[in-house]
C-alpha cells in the first residue's frame, strides 16, 4: 500500500507531536523535529551521541526515530552492537532531510529577519594564513552575511564535519584530481571542491647540517638523513612521502612549529610549505635544498546540496575572488 506522507509542524501537547488523520487523510505527517533526530543520529552513529549533540535524553530520541519510521512505514536503521547504520531507505531520506532543514532555517532567517549565517572550518595551519583574505573578500562582497569560523587539527574530523552539514565548507591541502589523492581516507560521501591556489614546499634543513653545502638536487642525496615532520596524518608527512625513499628514518615533531625548530637545529631535513618558512629562510636559519619537492593545492570542499544554502554561494565566490560562480 502506497502511504501519502505529510511533512507538518509539530502540535504543542501532542506527545508524539502527530497530526490527527482527520486534518491530513491522505498520510501521516512527518515533522521537522523528527528530521532534525534522525539527521543528527545518521551523524553521529548511535542514540546515546545524538542524545548528547541534541541535549536531550535518549529515551526521547529513541522515540522520534520510531515514530518517523512508523510514519513511512519502513526501518530506517539498522540497530546493532555498535549502534545505528542506515539502511537504504534511510539513505535515500538522508538527502532529503537535510534539504528540508536547510530550507526550514532560511524560511525562519527570513521570517525573523535574522542575518545570514555560514560556518567555514579549516585546518589550523590553514586558518591563520589563508583564510582572513576570504573573510575581507565576502564582507566587501555581502556585508550581511555573517561568517562562523572554526579551526581544527584533524583532517578526519574537518571531513565528517562537512559531510555531515556540521560546517557549509572546509578547507585543507590535497593534490590530484579527487580529494584524498594526497594519501589520506576520502570521505565516504560525494563532496565538490574547488581548488583555489598552489602551495608550494620547500626541503629545508639547518645552516650546519652536511646537505647545506653538498650538491644536493635530487631525493637520492636525501638518503642517510631522518626526515622531521609533524605526524604521520599531516598534509607535508604525506607529501614527503612522495620524496622519501622507502625506509627512511622519519621523526615525529608533533606540531609544524616544533618540526621547523628541530629542523634549525640540525636534527634533520624538512619537507615545509614556504609560507611558514619565509622568515627562518631569510633571517639564515634555514637554507633551502635544490630537491623538487610537489606543490599541495588549497582546496575548499563543500556538500554539493548546501550550495542553496543563503550565504554559501557568496562564501564560494569570495573563495575565488570572483563575483560569479567558481568554475
Amino acid at each position: 500500500m502506497t502511504r501519502a506522507i505529510v511533512f507538518a509542524p509539530a502540535r504543542s501537547g501532542d506527545r508524539r507531536s502527530r497530526m490527527l488523520p482527520s486534518e491530513y487523510p491522505n498520510g501521516d505527517a512527518v515533522e521537522l523535529k523528527q528530521l532534525r533526530t534522525f539527521e543528527v543520529v545518521a551523524r553521529e552513529g548511535t542514540v546515546g551521541a545524538a542524545a548528547i549533540a541534541l541535549n536531550r535524553a535518549p529515551s526521547s530520541v529513541s522515540e522520534q526515530v520510531r515514530s518517523l519510521e512508523e510514519s513511512l512505514g519502513v526501518m530506517l536503521f539498522e540497530r546493532g552492537s555498535r549502534g545505528m547504520r542506515l539502511t537504504a531507505p534511510g539513505e535515500r531520506l538522508l538527502g532529503w532531510a537535510r534539504t528540508l532543514l536547510d530550507h526550514a532555517d532560511a524560511a525562519r532567517r527570513d521570517v525573523t529577519s535574522s542575518p545570514i549565517e555560514v560556518h567555514l572550518a579549516a585546518l589550523e595551519t590553514l586558518m591563520a594564513i589563508h583564510v582572513p583574505q576570504m573573510l575581507r573578500r565576502l564582507a566587501d562582497r555581502r556585508p550581511g552575511v555573517v561568517t562562523q569560523t572554526s579551526s581544527r587539527t584533524s583532517r578526519a574530523e574537518l571531513l565528517s564535519d562537512v559531510t555531515s552539514g556540521r560546517v557549509d565548507a572546509g578547507l585543507l591541502l590535497d593534490l590530484g584530481d579527487r580529494i584524498g589523492d594526497l594519501g589520506f581516507e576520502p570521505p565516504q560521501d560525494d563532496l565538490t571542491h574547488l581548488d583555489l591556489e598552489s602551495v608550494a614546499l620547500s626541503v629545508v634543513v639547518a645552516p650546519s647540517h652536511a646537505l647545506a653545502s653538498a650538491q644536493v638536487s635530487s631525493s637520492a642525496h636525501l638518503d642517510g638523513h631522518p626526515f622531521i615532520g609533524n605526524n604521520p596524518n599531516c598534509s607535508f608527512w604525506l607529501a614527503c612521502n612522495r620524496i622519501a625513499r622507502p625506509g627512511a628514518q622519519r621523526i615525529e615533531a608533533g606540531s609544524l612549529a616544533i618540526a621547523k625548530a628541530w629542523t634549525a637545529q640540525g636534527m634533520g631535513v624538512a619537507l615545509l610549505p614556504d609560507f611558514a618558512i619565509e622568515h627562518e629562510l631569510a633571517a639564515g636559519a634555514l637554507v633551502r635544498l635544490q630537491v623538487p619537492a610537489p606543490d599541495l593545492s588549497l582546496r575548499l570542499i563543500w556538500r554539493p546540496d548546501r550550495e542553496v544554502k543563503p550565504g554559501v554561494r557568496d562564501l564560494l565566490y569570495a573563495a575565488v575572488g570572483r563575483s560569479g560562480p567558481p568554475r
